[in-house]
């Protein structure tokens, strides 16, 4: 059993729980996930196994259950596989919770691929070996269905569009309205010579699965008319109450992608790259979500306190919270960034380093009982593959480091 605390001294790394760590044998676990379940206060952590670090050696999805205790601290179970999360002679990938709450069902999704076809050999050939799953529980995670093979409902004849495609990886989230959301990307095939793809005309672009019935059918939304990639998505709502869906998506280029739809994830409108968010060369994963804008915050930077009490975001009744390696050549430095007026763009704080050194992907949760955040991130003091940790930190820990003024971009 493990044990984490979550307080950390102002300008300080919060207190780190390894959840998840690299065997001498080479079993590598990768691709973190995280959910919270306020109901029952438990963090369920996700992530792969693989026989070795490449994508094509992942093997089964793994899960740590935490119970949130009154002190503060999350008491983590031993690590089980998920056995039920799988299809015969295919590898399980991404994973991607959310929960229902008028059932109280809690869904993973998955990608599972056959055998140990790549993701390059899917792009060049244009023939997708991708199957898009899920697999429910009713009990908080103690149990789990059999997986579902969705990918002939969901997605049907589009797939022959697509070499290839993921959800997530990391969490969905349920709408105000109550509609589903998994993000997604695929890589789509605008032509073909031969039934091959024509190189360099094959690129990845986010889009939502999305439910409108608690979760009974899915649907497939319109992708982004921008390169996109791996992306997670959170609902902003405004100061008249309407809903916002706004995507993060991992670019190439530098910077990463944004974008915001108006109708619940079927469109995304006018994808835009966000300058304050880079990205390394090659891009990585990264997380957002959306939380209740405080009414009034404690310890604001100076620049609130010139203007008197800070007072509750004019624009929105949500802001963001975005977590993300900051240096700009390589996945090192895990930081957190504030968004405060989530429906403009660079509205992006600096970000306050909550790991220094390889730094890779990441997912973070909210608890609303104690205004707190959660993250589970790929770190290391060589490489970011070394360990999956647990940490947690407050709204606060993140302003008082983390205003446009404090300090320079890493």
């Amino acid at each position: 059993m493990g044990n984490t605390s979550s307080k950390g001294g102002s300008g300080e790394e919060p207190v780190k729980t390894t959840l998840f760590e690299k065997e001498p044998s080479g079993i590598t676990y990768r691709i973190p996930a995280l959910i919270y379940l306020r109901h029952s206060r438990t963090f369920l952590a996700f992530a792969e196994k693989r026989s070795s670090p490449v994508d094509q050696d992942a093997k089964i999805l793994v899960m740590r259950r935490g119970t949130f205790k009154d002190d503060g601290s999350v008491q983590w179970s031993s690590s089980q596989e998920l056995s039920t999360a799988c299809l015969p002679n295919h590898r399980t990938m991404n994973p991607c919770p959310v929960y229902e709450k008028n059932n109280k069902t809690l869904f993973l999704f998955f990608i599972c691929i056959l055998g140990t076809t790549t993701e390059c050999r899917q792009i060049f050939t244009g023939k997708n070996k991708a199957r898009l799953c899920c697999v429910s529980s009713s009990d908080d995670g103690q149990t789990w269905s059999q997986a579902r093979d969705l990918t002939e409902s969901v997605i049907g004849e589009t797939i022959h569009k697509w070499a290839t495609f993921a959800v997530g990886p990391g969490h969905g989230v349920q709408l105000e309205n109550g509609r589903l959301i998994v993000p997604a990307y695929a890589y789509y095939v605008p032509y073909r010579c031969c039934s091959f793809p024509i190189p360099f005309t094959v690129y990845p672009r986010a889009l939502s699965v999305y439910s409108e019935d608690f979760g009974q059918t899915w649907h497939i939304g319109k992708m982004l008319r921008k390169k996109s990639c791996e992306c997670e998505m959170a609902e902003i709502i405004d100061h008249e109450g309407r809903s916002h869906l706004y995507c993060n998506a991992r670019n190439t280029g530098g910077h990463r992608c944004e974008a915001l739809s108006e109708n619940s994830g079927v469109y995304f409108d006018k994808p835009h790259i966000a300058p304050e968010l880079v990205e390394p060369p090659s891009g990585c994963q990264g997380s957002v979500i959306g939380f209740p804008a405080p009414e009034f915050v404690p310890n604001d930077d100076a620049e609130s306190k010139a203007c008197g009490t800070s007072l509750l975001s004019p624009d929105t009744q949500t802001w963001l919270l975005f977590i993300h390696p900051t240096n700009k050549s390589s996945r090192r430095d895990m930081g957190v960034y504030l968004n405060r007026s989530p429906l403009h763009s660079s509205g992006w704080d600096r970000p306050r380093i909550i790991h220094r050194g390889p730094s890779g992907y990441s997912d973070l949760a909210y608890n609303g009982d104690k205004d707190q955040f959660s993250c589970l991130m790929e770190c290391g003091k060589e490489s970011e593959l070394e360990q999956i940790a647990f940490m947690s930190f407050t709204l606060n820990d993140v302003m008082q480091t983390g205003s446009k003024k404090d300090k320079k971009m890493r």
